[in-house]
């Protein structure tokens, strides 16, 4: 159901679209005195109230469906409210009416409700349209749900079936489809540049690598993304206990985010010099898996002492993020499903970001708010570097205390970072645990919108 191109179709006269009229509680008296008596008889005797999801359709005389009452509940309405309309509407020709600021969040909420995952089981084959609304830009709405699917589709597809060479096959896809170059360094070549990726994913028979893809003008501001690839996460010799692997598919979340936003910047064209890498490895219980105690001299030169293998995704952002501040880039981002510890503080709908930047932050958090995808600044505690001490390296992968997990998780990667103009690191869940509107259980793209649009207004 979720071929955006076909679902969200341009106004045109040959297109009578359905209106779906979103009703809050408040305003359902006022809009049942503008329809006509039968219909207004046929709201009241269904009990339409304007609860959020409620759904009304109104047959003429013919019995054709003519208009659709949607509740939204209370104020605050959800802005992604009619996230819920793809599920619950028949097949048909759709207009959202209402008394809505953003059409566009409107709008975009409809598409990503309409998000189906259908690899290992029969699609719903809904059919659905619903008219873009006026003065709202088509394209960009597209860009913005294949992005988001992108993301989700990559999370939700199970881990036999997303390894390290899967990872990079979507790369390689994604540079065909957009004329962006890929170079790979695989296995035991990751020994001398990159020897945090060698040792996490050396473990495993799928063997690790380190993507990178490059698109844009050279000479353009340089804008480097990047994510987290760790496609399962056993936890190494420290293992995790079964419950905490159930979801571990999703360890990769922020490889599959810096693909989606990758995706909606190539598509808009922006004015960047665009590197995405991505250390892609699986952490895996093995005859030559790292151990706990190692230590390992990062490509920056930090040798870390690893005091847990389950901290492994700092390890491998350590050698991508040294890589990508040599060339001093403008604006770094990385995106990781980092820690626990960022659910514990914020919950899984709120992605925790860290910079040292005061501007880019108030940036950032006003552009997630704007468009409504939102993320909430910690801080780069510097007290708690002492956590990260060790004494027989330069500093220790996991800490010696079981406090500030995802701060102390952040310093740990910052130590990697000096040259670049502006960074960012974003921890994210990248999952999506209980159904809310525009949000289905599931692999889910976070903080990728809000950065677009960060980069879009920063550059353009």
């Amino acid at each position: 159901m979720d071929n955006y191109e076909q679902i969200l179709i341009a106004a045109s006269d040959k297109t009578v679209p359905v209106p779906v009229i979103l009703v809050s509680p408040d305003e359902v008296e006022t809009e049942l005195e503008g329809l006509d008596a039968k219909q207004a008889q046929w709201a009241r005797a269904n009990g339409f109230s304007g609860k959020q999801d409620q759904i009304l359709l109104l047959p003429g005389e013919d019995g054709s469906l003519i208009k659709v009452l949607a509740g939204t509940g209370d104020k605050p309405i959800d802005p992604f409210i009619a996230g819920n309309l793809p599920k619950t509407l028949p097949d048909g020709c759709y207009e959202l009416r209402g008394d809505f600021e953003n059409m566009e969040i409107l709008a975009l909420g409809f598409l990503l409700g309409a998000y189906e995952f259908s690899r290992y089981r029969k699609a719903a084959n809904k059919k659905l349209k619903l008219v873009c609304p006026e003065n709202v830009d088509r394209e960009h709405l597209l860009r913005l749900a294949n992005g988001s699917r992108l993301a989700r589709d990559l999370i939700n597809t199970a881990s036999n079936d997303m390894g390290p060479q899967e990872l990079e096959d979507a790369a390689r896809q994604l540079a065909t489809d957009y004329g962006a170059k890929v170079d790979v360094t695989i296995g035991d070549q990751l020994a001398q540049g990159f020897p945090l990726i060698h040792a996490v994913g050396r473990g495993s028979e799928r063997k690790p690598r380190l993507i990178d893809l490059v698109w844009g003008d050279a000479n353009a501001p340089k804008l480097t993304l990047v994510g987290k690839g760790v496609v399962f996460d056993t936890g190494g010799l420290d293992i995790k206990p079964a419950s905490s692997m159930l979801l571990m598919k999703k360890d990769m979340g922020g490889a599959a985010n810096v693909l989606g936003l990758a995706l909606m910047i190539m598509d808009a064209k922006l004015p960047v010099r665009l590197r995405v890498l991505i250390p892609a490895v699986e952490n895996a219980v093995g005859a030559d898996a790292y151990r706990p105690s190692d230590v390992i001299c990062s490509r920056k030169g930090i040798s870390v002492e690893v005091g847990n293998t389950d901290a492994e995704g700092r390890l491998v952002l350590a050698d991508a993020l040294a890589l990508a501040d040599e060339e001093r880039p403008d604006l770094l981002i990385d995106m990781a499903t980092l820690t626990g510890a960022a659910r514990v503080a914020l919950g899984p709908d709120l992605p925790p970001f860290y910079t040292d930047d005061a501007s880019l932050a108030h940036s950032i958090m006003r552009t997630g708010t704007r468009v409504n995808d939102p993320v909430w600044r910690l801080p780069l505690w510097p007290r708690y570097n002492d956590y990260l001490k060790s004494k027989i390296a330069d500093c220790n992968n996991a800490g010696v205390a079981w406090f500030a997990g995802s701060i102390v998780a952040a310093l740990f990667l910052k130590q990697f970072v000096e040259q670049a103009n502006d960074y960012a690191h974003f921890d994210i869940f990248g999952w999506t645990p209980d159904a809310r509107p525009g949000y289905p259980v599931g692999g889910e793209a976070q903080a990728i919108r809000t950065i677009f649009a960060l980069v879009s207004d920063r550059y353009c």
